[in-house]
């Protein structure tokens, strides 16, 4: 986690994220094109949403985003932030995420 905007604690509403927030949680996911990483953390936030309810994945384009890029401070693909039902960054992390930590992440959100 890093101190940038877009760090633990501040709120992104549907409108920012581009979709629906999750009952329960979001995953959002900062993605480019040619990011292979990217499509890897695609596979693995979409089964985690598909495996808990209330929770679901929303997929950003960096390059057409380009000001929310720089309002978040991403400096690489893939980001990921974990959202709690009211839009709050309960986590950032950069690179491709382990299933395992995600999971941990929305218990975090849901807690």
């Amino acid at each position: 986690m890093d101190g940038t905007q877009g760090a633990v604690g501040d709120v992104l509403t549907a409108d920012r994220v581009g979709g629906p927030l999750g009952e329960r949680a979001t995953l959002v996911q900062i993605s480019s094109a040619f990011c292979q990483p990217c499509r890897a953390t695609r596979r693995i936030l979409e089964d985690v949403a598909d495996m808990v309810d209330g929770v679901v994945h929303t997929e950003i384009d960096a390059e057409s985003h380009l000001e929310l890029v720089r309002e978040l401070g991403i400096a690489g693909t893939p980001t990921v932030f974990v959202l709690d039902a009211d839009g709050r960054v309960v986590r950032r992390a950069v690179g491709q995420p382990r299933k395992p930590d995600v999971i941990a992440a929305i218990g975090e959100a849901v807690a």
